[in-house]
């Protein structure tokens, strides 16, 4: 006989939809009206609230036939692609060799292949400029081995590899997830007919993930159409360009300031951003025509590798210290020495007067209290409004979900320096929102938005782990839905909230781009900070914000790790 699904048999869910539809309401504001509003700008001659502005495309005109804009077009997919060449396979590589072999230390491991992603890019790139710059630390050294640096940090291929290399996390956790549900008695059956391990990886394994690599590969492409930091580090001294930094840069480039230029500049991101987080919504679709290749009770039997494990543990370390030991270890070097060049003695110039001088700067100590308390008391808000959303789309079968779950789908689109930009701008055209342009509440809601998406899938996985069992019984008995929800569902999920709430935490400490536009006294955060002192050559403080900024993190991190929180969704 034919069940009712269960989100049918709420009454409650029949008969006071309003709530949701409201939230549903909400959500399409706050995310559609900031990129109406950079389509709005751009179709202006001039400011939006100059009252000489009127209806004009002469902004479009000009961009679009700006030989720089297309160059910095160009090399955006370059970049994106190189991202994708490089980061993808390397990501399925290591998502095989940790998921399906014997490597060795895999414990320790596995948390420490995902840091990369807690890492604020601006901080990982004044990490590799310190650290194999023409002056830094391993390059004066190779240097005195060999007589010249047989490498150049700054330019198209350090910025293509790197890139590429510190992304690699995201494909290693899509494709390692997958892995996890290839049914292993192909692979056992390839074992038993001789297959070597490589064999078995790239005619079983990796093939049966192909929707995951797919999802990866558009991911890693998007990822690389946002970059800002690195490129912005890596890129300018060389005179390279990207989108981001080509906005971030247009006002000194033409000498003024031009809102609609930004507008085209910007919308033009997401023009090609958008279709790319809607092809990833197709492939998770996809992905799920390929559940039936899920073993049904077989134990995973790792491959042995024998004397390659060593070698595989060998690619990993390697990596390992090319994303996070290089960089890092370069910051930390770099915040404890006067200064750094050929003939210097490390014993003669280390001092911690960097960490003393940031006493000297009222905005840096502000800039560290806004980053903890943005982390703390945003990102837990934060986690209240995505719970809110969570339960919205909770056990709900309407129409409205599938508007609500493509709406939070469009800040993933929307990189941080847009959002930043386009949240400036909603502020300024909304007299009601004015006030707001120097508090950290303008700075909080950009940071929300921006990671609306992330926020979400991390609350849906909690809320995934209550059965309906439980909810259905309180409504039976009578139970509103308020109280339902209050002593039911988010009781069941204190825990995953309190992971997201850590994994939040992280993210709001390790972003940066958004707060570029708004930053400004009272509004400062550390990756802004770091941001502004890159452009004055403030190097010496840089190091020291670098250091709060990656020492929050790793409490944070070691906090999350010891509380069994996952990683990732």
């Amino acid at each position: 006989m034919a069940t009712i699904p269960s989100t049918l048999t709420q009454p409650w869910i029949r008969k006071r939809p309003s709530g949701r539809y409201a939230v549903v309401a909400t959500v399409a504001i706050l995310v559609l009206s900031p990129l109406l509003l950079i389509a709005y700008q751009s179709s202006l001659s001039g400011p939006f609230f100059a009252e000489s502005s009127h209806f004009d495309t002469g902004a479009w005109r000009y961009v679009l036939g700006a030989r720089q804009f297309w160059r910095a077009f160009g090399t955006s997919a370059i970049v994106a692609t190189g991202m994708v060449g490089i980061g993808v396979p390397f990501g399925a590589v290591l998502a095989f060799i940790m998921v399906r072999t014997d490597i060795p230390g895999r414990r320790i491991l596995e948390p420490a292949v995902l840091i990369p992603i807690f890492l604020s890019p601006i901080v990982t790139a004044f990490g590799y400029v310190v650290a194999i710059g023409p002056v830094g630390f391993i390059s004066l050294w190779v240097k005195s081995l060999v007589g010249s640096v047989p490498w150049n940090v700054y330019g198209l291929p350090s910025l293509i590899v790197i890139a590429a290399l510190t992304h690699v996390p995201h494909t290693y956790l899509y494709v390692s997830t997958a892995l996890r549900s290839v049914n292993p008695e192909l692979e056992e059956a390839a074992r038993t007919l001789g297959a070597p391990p490589w064999r078995v990886a790239l005619d079983i394994s990796l093939t049966l993930v192909r929707p995951a690599l797919l999802f990866s590969a558009s991911l890693t492409f998007l990822l690389g159409f946002e970059l800002f930091g690195l490129p912005l580090v890596l890129g300018d001294p060389a005179g390279l360009l990207v989108l981001t930094t080509y906005l971030f840069k247009l006002t000194t480039l033409l000498g003024v300031p031009s809102y609609q230029m930004m507008a085209v500049v910007a919308l033009s991101i997401v023009v090609v951003t958008l279709p790319l987080v809607m092809i990833q919504r197709h492939l998770l679709g996809q992905a799920s025509r390929f559940a039936t290749i899920r073993g049904r009770g077989l134990a995973l039997r790792p491959l042995k590798l024998g004397r390659w494990r060593w070698v595989a543990l060998a690619i990993v370390v390697a990596w390992l210290f090319l994303t996070v030991a290089v960089p890092l270890g370069g910051i930390l070097l770099r915040s404890v020495v006067k200064g750094w060049g050929e003939g210097v003695s490390l014993s003669r110039v280390l001092t911690l007067d960097h960490f003393r001088g940031l006493a000297d700067y009222p905005n840096l100590i502000r800039g560290i209290v806004n980053t903890i308390a943005l982390g703390v008391i945003g990102g837990a808000i934060s986690v209240g409004c995505y719970l809110i959303v969570g339960l919205t789309q909770h056990r709900w079968s309407s129409r409205g979900v599938a508007v609500l779950d493509f709406m939070v789908l469009i800040p993933r689109a929307i990189p941080g320096l847009v959002g930043g930009l386009a949240f400036l701008w909603l502020i300024l055209f909304i007299p009601a929102l004015r006030p707001l342009r120097d508090s950290m509440i303008a700075v909080w809601m950009a940071y929300s938005t921006v990671w609306l998406a992330y926020g979400l899938r991390l609350i849906s996985t909690a809320l995934l782990q209550v059965g309906p069992e439980l909810e259905e019984a309180a409504q039976t008995a009578g139970a509103s839905p308020m109280r339902v929800r209050w002593e039911i569902t988010i009781p069941l999920v204190r825990l995953g909230l309190i992971g997201s709430w850590l994994l939040i935490f992280m993210m709001f400490v390790r972003e940066y781009s958004t707060g570029v536009y708004l930053f400004g006294a009272g509004t400062e955060v550390i990756g802004s900070l770091i941001v502004s002192l890159w452009g004055a050559g403030g190097l010496d403080l840089i190091a020291a914000l670098s250091v709060v900024s990656v020492a929050i993190v790793s409490v944070a991190l070691a906090t999350a790790l010891r509380l069994g929180v996952r990683l990732h969704d």
